[in-house]
């Protein structure tokens, strides 16, 4: 039964039944024509039996018995110049059951005759017509039993079955041994080939090596080996961030409880008469702050607990100005300006905090971009608002990223543009956007500079 469910086993029976089914195409013709020769060869016969009365018109009885035995019929009429004359006879066991005319019969009448033959056990006495050979007259006839027609027919058919039966399971056999040979057992190695690489996937020993020359199983390989190597990679991948992201978590842990102290520090400098320790203070308590969140929310995703945005309402313009403010402070000497173009009453409801992540990591971003080219520029952030959305753009006249940051700048570890980035800045801000439904996406980088929108959905979240 295991047998008959696999690939070979099926193509087997298929093979068997389908030879067969041609064997029988033929078969059903082959019967019929066997049938009109037999026929055709007891016309001849009679044929040349009557000439011996032709010969001579007295001839005994006993010879012209012997003479209808010898043709294998019961009777001789022959029609010479218009007219019909009975040239040799014999006794009949019955009446003439059935009368075929042979002159004008088409293959379907031959065919359908032939497999009434065959169906009708019974011995029936049968007339033919015919035409005889050599211009020997205008037509023939006879009469025979249909019983050694029949019989004759049936050997016939047997000896055809037997050798369709014969071919069939050679022609299968060959079949079979080609189909495992060529399909089943390339298919059997990729088989393989998969349960040896899913037990051990990080070994790329086992990720399977294109070489069938078929072309669909080739390609079929192929596909199996660029999947497998992907796969392969990006497992590795997974584990060296997943010990990243335990360390990460560990640092973070510690930073928070650092930052938690320089807090309390912080929050002294703010009774200071210095006018100038008075306007930094709220600034370094903010960026203190944010700081300690981060390291929150990094032990957060360390657990793979990231919390969902806590969405609140409030001014675009306060984000980015704190964002612009900060970056400010960071540019030093450089030629680098910022500018906005918020309306001051566009307000949208997210997360307050997540969202000044996003903003900030793009505009350092392209801080660093600028300052490290050793450019002048410019840094601007607009936004907008549609019934269904807000967009935000951030665009700056940098020299945009490279080619292979561009093809991989949402994956992490290798979108990183500046020397010695880790790649994972955007990655994060791509995620923390899509959290909020939204999505980031790079509009323009080019030699005149780098656009990234930010759309975040209004819909399901108005209260």
């Amino acid at each position: 039964m295991r047998f008959l469910r696999s690939l070979s086993g099926r193509f087997l029976i298929l093979t068997v039944v389908f030879v067969m089914l041609a064997e029988i195409l033929i078969f059903v013709p082959s019967i019929a024509r066997f049938r009109e020769d037999f026929l055709m060869n007891r016309l001849e016969r009679a044929q040349i039996a009557s000439l011996a009365l032709l010969a001579n018109n007295d001839i005994s009885a006993e010879l012209q018995e012997e003479l209808l035995m010898n043709a294998g019929v019961f009777n001789v009429v022959l029609r010479r110049d218009e007219a019909r004359q009975l040239m040799l006879s014999s006794p009949m066991p019955s009446a003439i059951a059935q009368t075929y005319d042979l002159r004008n019969s088409t293959p379907l009448t031959l065919i359908s005759d032939a497999l009434a033959t065959l169906m009708d056990p019974e011995p029936r006495v049968i007339r033919v017509i015919g035409e005889p050979s050599q211009m020997g007259g205008l037509l023939i006839e006879i009469t025979l039993e249909s019983d050694d027609l029949r019989s004759a027919m049936v050997d016939y058919g047997i000896r055809i079955l037997w050798l369709s039966a014969v071919i069939s399971v050679f022609t299968a056999g060959l079949l079979f041994l080609a189909v495992r040979r060529f399909l089943v057992k390339p298919i059997r190695r990729s088989v393989h080939a998969m349960q040896a690489y899913a037990q051990a996937p990080e070994d790329a020993r086992s990720i399977i090596a294109p070489s069938s020359s078929t072309t669909e199983l080739r390609e079929a390989e192929e596909a199996l080996h660029s999947l497998q190597t992907q796969l392969t990679s990006a497992l590795k991948q997974r584990e060296r961030l997943a010990n990243l992201g335990g360390a990460v978590a560990k640092v973070s842990h510690d930073l928070r409880n650092i930052l938690t102290s320089a807090q309390l520090f912080t929050d002294r400098l703010e009774l200071s008469d210095d006018p100038k320790v008075k306007r930094m203070a709220p600034k370094l308590v903010g960026s203190i702050t944010r700081a300690v969140h981060l390291c929150e929310s990094t032990l957060a995703y360390g657990k793979a607990e990231e919390p969902p945005p806590t969405l609140s309402r409030f001014r675009l313009s306060d984000i980015v100005a704190d964002v612009i403010e900060s970056e400010r402070l960071a540019v030093g000497d450089a030629d680098l300006s910022f500018a906005e173009d918020i309306p001051a009453t566009l307000t949208i409801r997210a997360d307050a905090e997540q969202l000044y992540r996003v903003i900030a990591n793009l505009v350092r971003n392209a801080r660093q971009a600028i300052v490290n080219a050793g450019l002048s520029g410019e840094i601007a952030i607009s936004a907008d608002e549609t019934s269904e959305q807000w967009d935000i753009r951030i665009c700056d006249t940098g020299p945009g990223f490279p080619p292979k940051a561009r093809d991989h700048l949402f994956q992490p570890f290798q979108g990183g543009a500046t020397k010695g980035g880790s790649g994972l800045g955007l990655v994060i801000a791509a995620e923390l956007v899509r959290g909020h439904g939204g999505t980031l996406l790079l509009d323009r980088s080019d030699k005149t500079g780098t656009v990234f929108r930010i759309t975040l959905p209004r819909g399901g979240l108005e209260t």
